[in-house]
C-alpha cells in the first residue's frame, strides 16, 4: 500500500522528545485496515517514508484514533525542515 498526503511537522515533548506528521483521517482508515496483517504490536505499522528527497525506514504510532509518522533528526536536517513546516510524505506500508 502506497500513500502520499501533506501535513504539518510538529514537536511532542513527552519524556523521549520527538517530531511527527499527522495522517490525515481519509487514509487512518485504509491503514486501519491493514495494520492487523503488519503490525509487530502495539498498532505500530512498519513503512518506508519519503519527505523531499529523504527515504527511511520508520513505524507509524497509533495516537488519538489516527496514525502519526516520526521525522527523524537526519531527515529534518537533509530535508531543512522545523516545526510548523508543511511537508508531503510518501508512505509505502511494509508487508
Amino acid at each position: 500500500m502506497d500513500l502520499e498526503f501533506s501535513g504539518e511537522i510538529w514537536f511532542w515533548r513527552g519524556p523521549a522528545p520527538w517530531h511527527f506528521v499527522t495522517v490525515p483521517e481519509e487514509q487512518c482508515a485504509a491503514l486501519e485496515a491493514t495494520a492487523t496483517l503488519v503490525s509487530y504490536g502495539w498498532g505500530m505499522i512498519p513503512v518506508t517514508a519519503r519527505i523531499g528527497a529523504t527515504d527511511w525506514q520508520t513505524s507509524l504510532w497509533p495516537k488519538d484514533g489516527r496514525y502519526i509518522v516520526p521525522v527523524k533528526a537526519g531527515v529534518r536536517k537533509a530535508e531543512e525542515l522545523e516545526v510548523g513546516d508543511t511537508v508531503t510524505v510518501r508512505l509505502t506500508v511494509d508487508a
